[in-house]
């Protein structure tokens, strides 16, 4: 009878440790919620203060010491112009920093955005997977995608675009991508600033592709 009440008294500390383990777990995961940027004009850009960009056009903003938000920035939003769905990765899978995080679906088009860090996939914006145009509408807020635990946060900040960097690469995306639609589709050119918006439905696919290698890197 002694060794049962040793193992029930056992039995009943372990499962209190495990529940009490998961609650603290829970309180330390980041609350789900939109940043709300500051967004600052620079350079005719609207630049949101704080956040790092990746060269194939998501951002991420930090949460925290190794938590970072997810999502589209606003020159690929205004290129998409509209979307229909967001497949993303799914929770608890790993990505690596360049590897593809979601794939944003827009009229017949398919196409593959990379992550901007490296970790584990903590959440994905419901809100996002139920109204897709949020991340083209509000591309830096309500329009998050996701949601990663980095461990090595610190390091794949240093490969991204920050700081005072972000307008003039900003700027000089707009002016390149400006200069390959006056050569490939002159009647979508702007006439200066920001192109029209949904200029990918409206190219030819031979000049989509070439546009969606050089920006979105895929």
């Amino acid at each position: 009878m002694s060794i049962l009440f040793v193992l029930l008294t056992f039995l009943l500390v372990m499962t209190i440790t495990y529940f009490r383990g998961s609650k603290e777990a829970m309180v330390a995961r980041p609350q789900v919620g939109p940043p709300t940027p500051r967004l600052e004009r620079s350079l005719g850009v609207a630049v949101p203060q704080g956040y790092c960009f990746h060269f194939g056009h998501t951002w991420m903003a930090r949460e925290g010491a190794d938590y970072a938000r997810v999502g589209l920035d606003g020159f690929a939003a205004n290129l998409l112009g509209t979307i229909d769905r967001v497949e993303t990765t799914g929770e608890n899978r790993w990505v690596r920093q360049g590897q593809k995080l979601f794939t944003v679906h827009s009229g017949g088009l398919a196409l593959e955005f990379l992550s901007p860090v490296e970790g584990v996939v903590t959440a994905i914006n419901p809100d996002v997977m139920q109204e897709p145009g949020m991340v083209t509408r509000d591309p830096y807020e309500k329009g998050w995608v996701a949601t990663v635990k980095a461990p090595d946060l610190d390091i794949n900040q240093n490969n991204l675009v920050q700081g005072g960097m972000v307008a003039p690469w900003m700027q000089n995306n707009l002016t390149r991508l400006n200069g390959m639609v006056a050569e490939m589709a002159p009647a979508m050119a702007a006439d200066g600033g920001v192109p029209l918006a949904g200029l990918l439905q409206r190219v030819a696919p031979e000049v989509r592709q070439r546009l969606v290698r050089e920006f979105f890197l895929a």
